[in-house]
């Protein structure tokens, strides 16, 4: 064998390896955010689990506000839906989006609800329904830190994909799609500052 044939077969090994390496990293990366993503499904089953409690606690006090209770019923099972289709493919844009907008859904039901029961102060004053509330309060920031670190593990995995040489071989390898981040509706809210006033 020639110095030529020893130092292009070097260079192929070399490539080879280099290729096998940005592989490895992609398939690391995704899963990283797979598995964010499990720990965001873990948190939304346990509050899904925690609204029928809160709609039958609430029934018990508020007889005539059936189109309340029902409208908070339905926005939970369409977002248990998406939930679903999310945890199938977590990362692809319309589970994401999906689940997203039955999110939204889900949330504005929640807020009525918390608009009506202001006007029960039997239903405030009830323990059931003040430790069902700070279960939920303490689950909806357990979603948020849950959908940050899936939403920074996206972001990791999908500027590796993109920075040079990684996007080169991404599309080939499997990789073709950046993963989608997971933005519920209140993303503006929580991005803005609060304001005091007095």
């Amino acid at each position: 064998m020639g110095l030529t044939t020893i130092v292009l077969l070097v260079v192929v090994a070399f490539l080879l390896i280099y290729g096998v390496a940005i592989y490895n990293r992609l398939v690391t990366l995704k899963n990283r955010y797979s598995n964010a993503f499990a720990q965001i499904e873990v948190q939304l089953k346990r509050r899904y689990d925690l609204i029928p409690n809160l709609v039958e606690t609430a029934k018990a006090y508020m007889s005539h506000e059936r189109e309340t209770l029902q409208a908070v019923t339905e926005a939970r099972n369409v977002a248990l839906s998406g939930l679903r289709a999310a945890a199938a493919h977590p990362g692809e844009p319309g589970p994401m989006a999906e689940l997203a907008g039955a999110e939204g859904a889900l949330g504005a039901a929640l807020g009525r609800l918390n608009v009506v029961m202001e006007a029960y102060p039997d239903l405030k004053a009830s323990e059931n329904m003040r430790q069902l509330s700070e279960t939920l309060t303490s689950t909806e920031n357990r979603v948020a830190f849950a959908r940050q670190a899936f939403n920074d593990a996206v972001m990791q995995y999908n500027t590796y994909r993109q920075r040079f040489p990684a996007v080169l071989l991404a599309g080939p390898l499997g990789h073709r799609e950046d993963a989608a981040l997971l933005e519920f509706e209140d993303s503006a809210e929580i991005q803005a500052a609060p304001r005091v006033s007095f």
